[in-house]
């Protein structure tokens, strides 16, 4: 890892003592929310940069001491070594601060989950993968709320969407985007041959009326009954509503509420979602190229992950991961150490491809 310089973050103190003293002169609101703003965001780099400070002042003490004592020799190296290795924690930690940040990562996340090949084995897979987010939702203390669910005839899953909301949600969950393949002994098998089946996760940042604004006049509005499995209606009034934005094709259906108001609020949710998506992905298309060589996300059609139920195996393609403990993460308590080694992964590609200049800071 190439090396932090003294005067690099000395110039990082500088720049915060500035901010500070700023903050006690009156400003515009405009200037007072953003020097506010930069002095929040600069505060746990600044921590971090103290205590290198501290640690290193730590470490230049210890090499002054001269000891003819072999036993506290062989202590004092021991402790060098350790702060060597502090060094490197925080080192890194300081350079993670200036990767460049996805804007939606603090964002809610829509999760659209629908059966792929397979049959109704395909629906009762993206039946566990839905249940497996809304567990893993739960012990991460999210709101996790169902925008609809459309069952198969044996309890499976033909797609589902769920809003899930809370701190960082779709910075956990954003490479959760691809096809996800299982491999397992269908309840319907009686041979007991293993079947190979998919579903696809599409993960869409939430976003609100202010992010994507939409033109009444670009939508064409249906409403209609709802049905249930087999299409029969489950109800005797027009509550149902499907949405065409006609600039871009996009149809959203919304059919789980009893009011067609609320169907409505929530199909124009989805579409406002899958809205800024596209134009974040044309964006990110024209800017760079970047995107290839980083964990795949958003690519709905690359696998990125297999179930295999007979070994007890989850291997996601990506980075090559493989954990023995496939039945923790469908309860949503092993899928934390996939979705870390994910973020940590892209982090670490990030660091080896960006050389940071932190004086421009």
């Amino acid at each position: 890892m190439r090396a932090i310089s003294n005067q690099t973050l000395s110039a990082i103190l500088e720049r915060y003592e500035r901010l500070e003293r700023a903050l006690l002169v009156e400003h515009s609101v405009q200037d007072s929310v953003k020097l506010a703003k930069d002095y929040a965001y600069m505060t746990p780099l600044v921590e971090c940069v103290q205590k290198w400070f501290n640690v290193q002042k730590e470490y230049d003490d210890l090499v002054k001491i001269q000891e003819e004592d072999d036993d506290i020799k062989n202590l004092i190296e021991e402790e060098k070594k350790k702060l060597r290795q502090k060094l490197e924690e925080l080192s890194y930690d300081i350079r993670v601060f200036f990767l460049p940040k996805d804007e939606d990562d603090a964002r809610g996340a829509i999760l659209e989950i629908r059966a792929g090949t397979g049959g109704e084995e395909a629906a009762l897979f993206a039946a566990d993968l839905m249940r497996m987010y809304m567990r893993y939702g739960a012990l991460q203390k999210w709101n996790v709320e169902p925008l609809h669910v459309h069952y198969s005839d044996h309890s499976g899953v033909k797609d589902a969407g769920l809003l899930i909301q809370g701190k960082d949600v779709y910075a956990q969950l954003k490479f959760e985007a691809g096809v996800h393949r299982v491999q397992r002994v269908p309840k319907t098998e009686a041979s007991g041959r293993i079947h190979t089946s998919a579903a696809t996760v599409a993960v869409l940042p939430e976003v609100e009326e202010l992010d994507i604004v939409i033109d009444e006049k670009d939508l064409r509005i249906d409403v209609f009954r709802s049905s249930g499995p087999g299409g029969q209606s489950v109800n005797t009034t027009d509550s149902a509503v499907r949405i065409t934005h006609l600039p871009s094709g996009i149809v959203v259906s919304q059919q789980d509420e009893k009011s067609q108001h609320k169907n409505k609020a929530k199909a124009l949710k989805v579409l406002r979602s899958r809205l800024y998506d596209a134009k974040k992905q044309e964006e990110e298309k024209k800017r760079s190229q970047s995107r290839h060589s980083q964990v795949g996300r958003g690519d709905r059609s690359e696998r990125i992950r297999t179930y295999n139920f007979p070994q007890g195996r989850l291997t996601d393609h990506r980075i090559k991961l493989t954990l023995h403990q496939l039945s923790e993460i469908l309860e949503g308590e092993g899928l934390k150490e996939v979705i870390t080694a994910l973020m940590t992964h892209e982090r670490a590609e990030q660091l080896a491809e960006q050389e940071v200049n932190f004086l421009e800071f």
